[in-house]
This record gives structure tokens, sequence and C-alpha cells, in this order.
């Protein structure tokens, strides 16, 4: 890749890491089962729950959030000394915007980029986010756009103390051509940095597709998935705070436990819910990516006595076995044979 292009390098770099063991570069490439993301977006609140067919709908739904502590790895923020470090637009769905900003990260990765931006049949586009040309009607190109405006509406902004200030956008700009039947995507290579991070997800986007229209748990999968091998038990307030409803939280529980329950139906995990004192914990026993049963352990991890000391005791008395007498006996014989007569 040539040197006068370091915008490029940037983001060709985005799709490769290095094995800390033997230092070979790895690249990440994504297709039609796996997409590259970025493990701060993941775990962020920033792809969630939407309503759709209410009345409240799409109506004003914007959303802020503090990403400081996330993004604070991010070489402009050292260099410049950003200290805050928010995004704010559109809220982002899983159905549609998910999709769309996958295919904007297949888009970067498998084809040609020219300085800060790359251009792709719409079609093809379309197949990257997922979506049968067969589909690739007037509605689903008015859909598409609309996601991408959204996407686009994303704002990540910097400032310091000092008073220094730099916003972009999640994707700086899309275009797309009527006469050409295209779509130009041109990004921004300071925020691309995002997919150079050490720790990355190669997010299998088969539960995705399985849990069609079941957002609450598309959202949760991508969360789950981005974190560690054998992660510590995560707490119903986490789940929540990364679908960010605004539901009552009573609410908001029942759709956490309701989602978890379709990723277990789906293969993709298995998982007990624990309470210490008022917390709810669950306690991730595995996960399946592609949903097979690649290697199910033997048995579950243990866990505490103490953990489950506040979840109440459903089991059914049974009946008491006693030992009659000859006398007793003999009753009873009598008795049957008498209904039977």
């Amino acid at each position: 890749m040539p040197d006068k292009d370091p915008e490029n390098k940037m983001i060709a770099d985005a799709f490769s890491e290095t094995d800390k063991r033997t230092g070979e570069v790895i690249n990440l490439t994504p297709n039609t089962n796996n997409t590259v993301q970025p493990v701060a977006l993941m775990r962020l609140g920033l792809f969630v729950p939407t309503l759709k067919s209410t009345a409240r709908g799409r109506k004003n739904q914007m959303s802020t959030m503090d990403v400081t502590e996330e993004l604070k790895q991010l070489s402009i923020v050292k260099s410049e000394g950003y200290e805050n470090i928010k995004i704010t637009g559109a809220r982002l769905d899983m159905d549609n915007d998910f999709k769309t900003w996958v295919g904007i990260i297949h888009a970067f990765a498998k084809y040609k980029v020219l300085g800060d931006s790359v251009t792709l049949p719409f079609i093809d586009f379309a197949k990257l986010c997922g979506i049968p040309s067969v589909r690739s009607s007037a509605r689903l190109r008015s859909r598409l756009d609309a996601s991408l405006t959204r996407i686009a509406t994303n704002t990540i902004a910097f400032s310091s103390k000092e008073g220094e200030y730099y916003v972009t956008h999640l994707v700086q700009s899309a275009k797309y051509s009527t006469k050409n039947d295209s779509v130009t995507l041109q990004a921004d290579p300071k925020i691309f940095e995002l997919y150079q991070f050490d720790k990355k997800v190669l997010l299998q986007l088969r539960a995705i597709n399985e849990l069609s229209r079941k957002e609450s748990a598309q959202a949760l999968y991508t969360f789950i998935e981005s974190l560690p091998p054998s992660p510590a038990p995560i707490s119903m307030a986490r789940l929540r705070a990364r679908l960010n409803l605004t539901s009552r939280t009573i609410t908001q529980n029942a759709t956490v436990r309701k989602a978890m329950e379709q990723l277990k139906e789906i293969g993709y995990l298995d998982y007990t819910e624990v309470k210490r004192g008022k917390v709810v914990y669950f306690v991730i026993h595995y996960r399946r990516p592609k949903l097979r049963p690649a290697d199910i352990p033997l048995s579950l991890p243990d866990i505490g006595e103490d953990e489950f000391d506040d979840i109440p005791d459903s089991t059914e008395k049974e009946g008491e076995m006693v030992m009659l007498s000859r006398e007793e006996l003999e009753l009873l014989e009598k008795i049957r044979k008498g209904r039977k007569s």
C-alpha cells in the first residue's frame, strides 16, 4: 500500500491484528457469516430495540450517551487531550440500522477504497446488509436510505477542558446515484481506529438471522458475544443499560428475561439466573456463536449455594410411604373385593 495514502492504511489496519504469540498479522475479513465489530460499539447501547408499530414509533427518538470510558484509548483522544466523548443522534435499531452498519463495514473491507470513500453497486450493498437481491425494490431503497440517514446523524464529539472540540460522524457521508444505481460511502479515518483495538469481535451473523424481529435478543447477543471467555456474572442492571429502554424497570426486566430465553432457544447459550441480596445476575455457562454444539461441557459449572438463597423453593411435597400391619392389609383386601362385587 503506497505511503502517500496513510488513510487507506488506517482503514486496512482496522481489519487486521497481530498474534501476540507468533507476531503474525492476521486479517479479519467480513463475509456473509461474520462481521468485524469493535468491542466498544457492541457493549454500548448504540444499536437497541426501537418502537416502530406504535404512535411514538420513530418520532423524535434521539439519544445521547457518554462514551469517554469506552473510547478513551483512541489516539486522537491521547494526542489532543480530549477528556469527554459523547455520541448523539437518532436512536438506531437492530432490525434495519444494525444490518446497514454491517453492510457499511463489509463494503470498506471488500471493495477498493479510494481516499476515504468506497463505491459499489446498490444490489451488492443490499446483499452485504443481508438482504436478498429479490427484495431490491423501491421500498427497500427507501428503507436503506432512511437507515443511512439515521446512522449519519449520529455524531461523535470530542472535547477538552481547554475548549478544544472535534466532531465527526459514524458515516461521514452516503450518496446514492439513481443514474449509476450505486452507493458511495465516506468514512472519517480517525474513527476507523475503533477497529484497531487489540480486542476485536468476529461477530457471527447466524444468531442475528435466527432472531429476526427479536431486537432485544439481537442487542443482548451483540453485547454478550463481545465479552471475554468465561465472563463474570452479568447483572440485570447492565443488560437493561445495554437495551437502553425507557419503560418501567419491571417491564424492562421482563424484556431482558424474554430475550435471554430466546438466546437459549436458538442454542446460542445456556445460563442460570441467580440472586445475591437484591441484585439479579445471569451466569453464562457457555456460548456457541455458530449455534452448533461444537464443545458442549460435560457438566455445568458449580454455583455457590449463597447465590440461590433468595430464590423461593417451588418443590412440591411428595407423598409419605408407610408400612401396613397384617390386619390393615386384610381389611384393605376386603374393601377391594367388596368394590369388585
